[in-house]
């Protein structure tokens, strides 16, 4: 195991067990407000959203206010290795539940986002992000952006934030951060 996987695997298992500690359903609301700011310049845009697992911050009520004005994906895991790809969801749409225990649509459209909502587990004030480990994320961006320019905004618990993530040149960094305490652009 090299240094710098050890440096995020014990990142990881700190940041976890912060955002577990601190998540409320409080501290979601007020986060969901920003967030639904936040993408207003984005109206009519295609926007990935994504459907909460453990200790996530649950960004539902926000993809719910954009899909008046936005088409909203979800990711879909095809495989281990593979970047995600995403289906339309609605909040009435069937959902089905996929690997790692997220939800995802049962039907719809699969649709290329301009903008994607960014789970993570730890952020750094560069626009550093840590995941899980598995680097979806990552091979995502770099196919999407690979076309054209996409955008990533992380959501997290102010919380979550750290003076430094351990990054590798395949590490993509986010445009901002949305958290209860407002967006952080970088």
């Amino acid at each position: 195991m090299s240094r710098l996987t050890r440096k995020k695997g014990e990142l990881r298992k700190t940041a976890l067990t912060k955002r577990k500690a601190i998540q409320s359903a409080e501290l979601s609301a007020q986060a969901a407000n920003h967030l639904i700011a936040a993408l207003e310049p984005y109206r009519g845009k295609v926007i990935a959203g994504y459907m909460p697992i453990r200790s996530e911050i649950d960004p539902v009520v926000a993809m719910e206010a954009i899909s008046a004005h936005a088409r909203v994906v979800v990711p879909v895991i095809q495989g281990e290795g593979l970047p995600l790809i995403f289906r339309e969801w609605t909040p009435d749409c069937e959902m089905l539940e996929g690997p790692y225990g997220a939800l995802v649509p049962a039907q719809g459209d699969f649709l290329e986002p301009d903008v994607l909502i960014v789970p993570l587990v730890a952020f750094d004030k560069k626009g550093g992000r840590l995941g899980y480990g598995g680097g979806y994320y990552d091979r995502t961006l770099e196919q999407l952006n690979a076309s054209r320019p996409r955008v990533a905004i992380g959501y997290a618990f102010s919380g979550q934030e750290f003076d430094k993530v351990p990054r590798e040149k395949t590490d993509f960094l986010l445009d901002s951060v949305v958290t209860e305490n407002g967006v952080v652009t970088f």
